[in-house]
Parts: C-alpha cells; sequence; structure tokens
C-alpha cells in the first residue's frame, strides 16, 4: 500500500461498519481517506469522500469492486459537472474514473471508441479530426462520457440515445458487461440499465463527413453556448429537466422559471443565472446547502404560480447538512 494510501482521514461513517477502512482491498491506482471533493466539481462545493479511489484502470476498478464488502456504499464521480455534491461529504468510496486509460479517444471507420473519463467535447473533436459526423453536439455537453451515459446527455436535438453503439460496464460484483443500445434503455435524460453498473467507455456512431463541416457546426454550436449560457461561471450546467409541454403550456424549464418570477434570485452566493434562467450559478463563498435551497425554493415557486413541478436534473449526493432553509431568496 502507497503512502497516499495510508494517509490519515476523518473518522468513518457510524452508519458502516468499524474498521471498514482498513478492510479495502489492494489496488494499483490510489486510495486516500478524507480527500475534500469541491475541487473536483464544477461548483466547487462539498465535504469530504470517507474514500477515493482513483482505479488505474478497468481491471483495477473491476479487482477492487469484487473485493469490496456489499454493505459499503459505492459512489461514482465524474468530473463534476452535472452534480451538487452536499457540504457532509459522501459516505463509503467514491470512484473517480479520472486516469489515462479512462480518457483515451480512438477512431475506427465511422466509430469512435472513448473511455468514461474523456471529456465529451474532446470527443467531439477527435470526431472532426477523423472526418466522422454525427457527434457535433457533444461539444456542447458538458462533462464526461460516463456522465453523459448515466444521463442520456444532449443539447440541441441529439442526445446520447441517437449515437451509442455499445456501452462497457462493471458490475458491483467487479464482473465486466458490454450492452447495446437497447440495454441501456434510454429515455429523457436517464437510462435503465441494470443498477449498480459503472460505465467504463462506450463506442459511438457517426457517419462520413468533412472535416471542415463538421468544425464549421461545431463552431456554431460553441457560439451558441457563448451567447446564451453562463459558462465562465461555476455552475452546473442545466438544473431541471424540460416538464410535460402538456402541462406547463408548452414552456421549457428556463421558460418556468423565468415567467415564475426567479430569474436572478439569490440566497447567500448561490443564483439563478440572470443569462439562463435554468442554471444555477456559485458567485464566490456559496455552500452546497445554499445552491440546493435555492433550487428548492424555484420548483416551489414555480408550482405556486404555475402549477408545474420541475424536477431536477442535476444529480444531488451525499450527506445534506441542513442551513438557512428559513431565509428568503433576494433579487
Amino acid at each position: 500500500m502507497s503512502d497516499h494510501q495510508r494517509d490519515r482521514g476523518p473518522p468513518a461513517s457510524t452508519d458502516l461498519p468499524p474498521g471498514w477502512q482498513r478492510a479495502l482491498p489492494p489496488v494499483r491506482g490510489s486510495l486516500s481517506f478524507g480527500e475534500r471533493l469541491a475541487p473536483f466539481t464544477w461548483f466547487r462545493v462539498g465535504g469530504p469522500a470517507d474514500v477515493l479511489f482513483l482505479p488505474a484502470d478497468e481491471a483495477d476498478l473491476a479487482q477492487f469492486l469484487s473485493g469490496l464488502p456489499v454493505e459499503i456504499p459505492v459512489t461514482v464521480l465524474g468530473v463534476g459537472s452535472n452534480v451538487i455534491l452536499r457540504d457532509g461529504g459522501v459516505a463509503g468510496v467514491v470512484i473517480r474514473l479520472a486516469g489515462r486509460a479512462f480518457a483515451a479517444i480512438e477512431a475506427h471507420g465511422v466509430e469512435i471508441r472513448a473511455g468514461a473519463g474523456a471529456l465529451d467535447s474532446r470527443i467531439a473533436q477527435a470526431a472532426a479530426q477523423a472526418g466522422i459526423g454525427g457527434l457535433e453536439f457533444l461539444t456542447g455537453v458538458p462533462g464526461a462520457l460516463g456522465g453523459a451515459l448515466a444521463m442520456n446527455a444532449g443539447c440541441y436535438g441529439r442526445e446520447l440515445k441517437d449515437i451509442c453503439a455499445s456501452v462497457t460496464a462493471i458490475a458491483r460484483d467487479g464482473t465486466r458487461h458490454v450492452l447495446d443500445a437497447a440495454g441501456m434503455g434510454f429515455a429523457y435524460r436517464r437510462n435503465a440499465a441494470p443498477p449498480g453498473l459503472i460505465f467504463t467507455g462506450a463506442m459511438l456512431a457517426g457517419h462520413s463527413d468533412s472535416p471542415a463541416a463538421i468544425t464549421a457546426r461545431m463552431a456554431a454550436i460553441s457560439a451558441r453556448r457563448r451567447n446564451s449560457q453562463p459558462i465562465r461561471e461555476k455552475t452546473g450546467g442545466s438544473t431541471f429537466k424540460n416538464p410535460d409541454p402538456e402541462m406547463s403550456g408548452g414552456r421549457s424549464a428556463w421558460a418556468c422559471v423565468d415567467a415564475a418570477g426567479m430569474r436572478g434570485a439569490r440566497l447567500g452566493d448561490a443564483q439563478v443565472s440572470e443569462v439562463h434562467a435554468n442554471f444555477l450559478i456559485n458567485r464566490g463563498e456559496a455552500s452546497a446547502e445554499d445552491i440546493e435551497a435555492l433550487g428548492e425554493r424555484v420548483i416551489a415557486n414555480v408550482r405556486e404560480k404555475l402549477g408545474v413541478t420541475l424536477e431536477w436534473e442535476i444529480k444531488r449526493i451525499g450527506r445534506r447538512v441542513p442551513a438557512h432553509r428559513d431565509r428568503a431568496p433576494s433579487f
């Protein structure tokens, strides 16, 4: 075990078996204890992981999971683009597929094979260089491929389900699985793959096209994003799923937030973006609780004023630390 693996940390969670951290399987990657996770999230908020595991490769991940007691919870954290990581930290083991083995991108004909840690924008760039069209929208999807697969991410009329040929994954017992698109069961902002799978990579299918034409379309998507989203802020991307058009009168999520008068609303340093009302931003020193509480206020106001119930698109993970819940948003 390396020095990094022996780093001291806070006491283990009281709801986990005593001494569980000392019984973790050996790894070739790194294990750290009490690691602060805020730097790994786009909001830059959140508490520590009981244990943070960065596997060296897929085999290292599989071996670790196969030897990990089933009562130890496992949470997968990508590049933190679509998550509120709560202030109380995360119980059990947090896994980040951050190594080089998970960031590889290779072109094969009109398909791209990419690891779950590969940034979506870089996959789009690699496809353009290889003359593979149809993946341009990934340049507008924040984060990495693993998270995009988990939530069937998309933008501007395209989703992962439109390009996904197959997905590789490791189950909680360490076994390796390959799923085709039907096996993923993609639907709006979710998938129906068997629970507990950790996606490690995917084959994405496009079509032959001119690199120049692909690059031009990517540039248009990037420009549209820059002009309509707060991409230079500490944010987490789209906050709420678009509601059923029949229930919302055809309004998208941002239009519902706007109609409820919540654009620009603040709770501490958490704010509903004035640029795009479906984005929450951290103006500097917001806590995870500030951001989540503001989002809940938005949901309540939209329900009260429009009769529409918004659902979170951003994932919220970890132990919540209640605070400031009785403060009213300011404008």
